[in-house]
């Protein structure tokens, strides 16, 4: 298994998803969006795994102004710019994905 973890430091919920995998030694590879951000690549792997609308933070001040964007390129590409608009954690193992705390998913994931 290749993990690896978006979010943020100051996310409860990214650090629930690294406690996780941790007590089940399997290594992560931790990506801080507010340093790094995700790479288009990444963007669109995430995407076709979960769908746009899942990736979005509805408690960001700015998700109106995403919805309102007329085109799913031009939505991808204020994600790319703004990845504080990305709702976290975002977990990848592979071309899988899943968005928020979801054990019960990563259970399967083997």
């Amino acid at each position: 298994m290749n993990i690896q973890i978006f979010g943020t430091s100051k996310s409860f919920d990214t650090k629930k998803a690294e406690r996780w995998f941790k007590e089940r030694r399997i290594r992560v590879q931790m990506v801080d969006l507010k340093k790094y951000g995700m790479s288009r690549g990444e963007l669109n792997s995430v995407k076709q795994a979960v769908g746009l609308e899942a990736m979005l933070d509805p408690t960001h001040p700015d998700y109106t102004l995403v919805q309102y964007l007329a085109s799913e390129q031009a939505k991808m590409e204020k994600l790319f710019e703004d990845p504080s608009l990305l709702n976290t954690p975002i977990v990848r193992n592979g071309k899988q994905a899943t968005v928020g705390y979801c054990p019960q998913v990563w259970e399967n994931w083997s």
